[in-house]
């Protein structure tokens, strides 16, 4: 992903977002600090959409009985 200073991202705005749409996402930075991203809508959507491993976990489509029982073994000794 390429870095482009601020004002340079200013005055080649249309490039930029043209770049993005072509999939190549550019780093906006300022004072040498990256501030932002630009990437194309369709990029922005499937990140946005992307679901939280809580939410992954949550619609595990088995039934309680596919998940197997913990062991009750206890844990190997460790010497610190």
């Amino acid at each position: 992903m390429k870095e482009i200073q601020l004002k340079d991202a200013k005055a080649t705005l249309s490039a930029v977002i043209d770049q993005a749409n072509q999939g190549h996402p550019a780093i906006i930075t300022r004072h040498g600090r990256k501030e932002a991203v630009v990437l194309s809508f369709d990029e922005y959507e499937k990140l946005s959409h992307v679901p939280s491993f809580g939410r992954l976990l949550a619609a595990f489509p088995g039934e309680v009985e596919d998940i197997p029982t913990r062991s009750t073994k206890p844990a190997r000794p460790v010497d610190l």
